[in-house]
């Protein structure tokens, strides 16, 4: 149902090693993803973004999660740690076509974005009559109005 692409992703990890940082990358947005029921869920932390500066758009069977947190800092402050990460962050779901997607609904609390994705109908296991062979077949009458 979802496929998970990042192909810079392989690169961040390098160069986090190469470089002496160990942690995530900045601007990731870690993520679950999963089947309950009849729907797709995904969770993903977002801790410090407000819902207005979220953009989420699905466009192809692609889900784009926009978002943006921001620290103002103050004149005369003197910062000690600058660990957390300021911006833009952005990730991209691939989407299986056995989705709802207009039906796709998102919230936000503490910190974490729900986002729901209902499993299309034409998707949703279902039961297949099996016949037992007996049918007799009708006779089918044909005439011709040609000439013989």
């Amino acid at each position: 149902m979802l496929m998970q692409t990042d192909p810079f992703r392989d690169f961040d990890t390098l160069f986090n090693r190469v470089s002496g940082r160990f942690a995530t990358p900045s601007g990731i947005m870690p993520m679950d993803a999963f089947r309950r029921g009849s729907d797709v869920w995904v969770h993903i932390d977002l801790p410090g973004v407000k819902a207005e500066s979220l953009d989420i758009t699905v466009e192809r069977n692609v889900l784009t999660i926009a978002a943006e947190r921001d620290w103002q800092r103050q004149e005369g402050d003197q910062p000690y740690f600058g660990e957390r990460y300021r911006g833009s962050f952005r990730r991209q779901i691939q989407l299986g076509d056995g989705l709802d997607l207009a039906h796709l609904e998102a919230d936000l609390h503490d910190g974490v974005l729900t986002v729901r994705i209902p499993v299309a109908e034409q998707a949703k296991p279902r039961k297949v009559h099996v016949g037992t062979g007996k049918h007799t077949p009708e006779a089918i009458e044909a005439t011709s109005t040609e000439p013989a």
